[in-house]
């Protein structure tokens, strides 16, 4: 069946009803979670559908218990309107972010409130065992709750992903190569029909426009992920890249200082040799001339601790790592001139301590010599953004699911 006709120059002059109806569904369903509590009349006046197309898939959406309806008690005299938020504690989503020391599990509502975290050590030389054990802990706390199954899970990894395929293609630091990540995930979780594997940065990405508090135009930026390495989601025109081997937005392995370090890539000289936690915690470790087992269990929360209070060794780990940052942001902005480039990661607690070294950097470096308006924000996510990534991988779904029955 075609679901619509085109004139010749490509516009289209008609449509499916039922298609029509299904994209009216998603697009009410999305206006209802980012502008709520809101009104049926609201919702009309935003969407420019009529208020009885608006009354009558509001009402498929109260039946399917997607959305509840509320009166508005701020309203003064006479009748009180009717609001509608989207439900929460009726549908869950399962989230795993895979990393190379913990592995995180969260059950999350579709509004993206975590309702129940935990975390545990990665097993790297089993995945199917691991997998299935991530699954059972899953199920676990889902059982704390009502809900009989999850809507969907969703898997970020810290590598390389072929997202269309959920497969990861290359994590060095899990010891994963061509690994159906996906099926492995529908094997011990068979009654799931949304299971999504991701790279960790772009679902970060995602995350930050789904559930995020920024409110930034879709259409040119850019998520930084500073972790154990650093990776980023690119969004262009409410796209996020992949690239033609799944590797768009590696920008940790770009060289930014030619014979530098050796990187565990195998290169010298790459970005988060020198910017990332890691490299935080190693320079840290070096200006207080600690041995290795002394600083095994330094992490990069306990540095920003010591520099908040009057680590001078700190502070200056800290900066060091701020201008490399700059260094890199410089080079992603002459590369895509984003609008807006958000960083994600445990630096971004030292915000106060960065950021200005991170402008500095790239005030000399990014901008050609003239005045540039790429707004640099810490990430507006509540917690991990690969973990709500993993999230948002599902709620995405539920929200864009057109249902096309033909």
């Amino acid at each position: 069946m075609t679901l619509a006709k085109k004139a010749r120059h490509g516009n289209i002059l008609s449509i499916n009803a039922k298609v029509a109806r299904n994209i009216n569904r998603a697009i009410i369903l999305n206006s209802i979670r980012e502008r709520q509590p809101i009104s049926r009349a609201k919702i009309s006046e935003l969407t420019k559908l009529n208020k009885s197309t608006v009354s009558s898939i509001v009402a498929s959406l109260i039946a399917e218990d997607l959305i509840i309806e509320e009166p508005d008690h701020n309203r003064g005299v006479g009748r009180n309107p009717i609001n509608l938020r989207v439900k929460r504690g009726k549908h869950y989503v399962g989230a795993i972010y895979f990393d190379s020391t913990k592995t995180e599990l969260a059950v999350i509502d579709m509004d993206g409130t975590i309702i129940s975290s935990t975390e545990i050590k990665t097993e790297m030389g089993n995945p199917s065992g691991f997998v299935s054990l991530c699954i059972e802990k899953l199920n676990a706390m889902r059982g704390q709750f009502h809900p009989h199954h999850f809507r969907g899970i969703g898997v970020t990894v810290a590598g390389i992903v072929d997202a269309a395929q959920s497969k990861v293609v290359y994590a060095p630091n899990l010891g994963w190569q061509d690994l159906d990540l996906g099926q492995v995930v529908r094997q011990h979780a068979p009654n799931i029909e949304m299971v999504t594997v991701e790279n960790d940065a772009k679902a970060s990405a995602l995350a930050e426009l789904l559930l995020g508090t920024h409110r930034v135009n879709p259409n040119n930026v850019v998520f930084l992920s500073v972790g154990a390495g650093i990776g980023a989601g690119i969004v262009v025109d409410n796209h996020i890249l992949s690239g033609g081997s799944h590797a768009a937005g590696e920008f940790g392995h770009m060289t930014i200082v030619e014979g530098g370090e050796q990187c565990t890539c195998g290169n010298q000289g790459c970005w988060e040799v020198y910017a990332s936690d890691r490299a935080t915690i190693r320079r840290y470790a070096a200006g207080k001339n600690l041995h290795q087992d002394q600083s095994a269990n330094i992490s990069l929360a306990n540095i920003i601790e010591f520099a908040k209070h009057g680590d001078t060794v700190a502070r200056e780990a800290l900066t060091k790592s701020a201008q490399y940052i700059g260094l890199g942001i410089a080079n992603i902005i002459r590369s895509f001139d984003p609008e807006v480039i958000i960083i994600g990661g445990t630096i971004t607690q030292a915000w106060n301590v960065i950021y200005p070294e991170i402008m500095e950097t790239v005030n000399k470096r990014g901008f050609f010599g003239k005045q540039r308006n790429t707004a640099i924000l810490p990430t507006s996510l509540t917690a991990n953004p690969p973990l709500l990534g993993a999230a948002a991988l599902s709620i995405r779904k539920i929200f864009t699911d057109y249902r096309i029955a033909l």
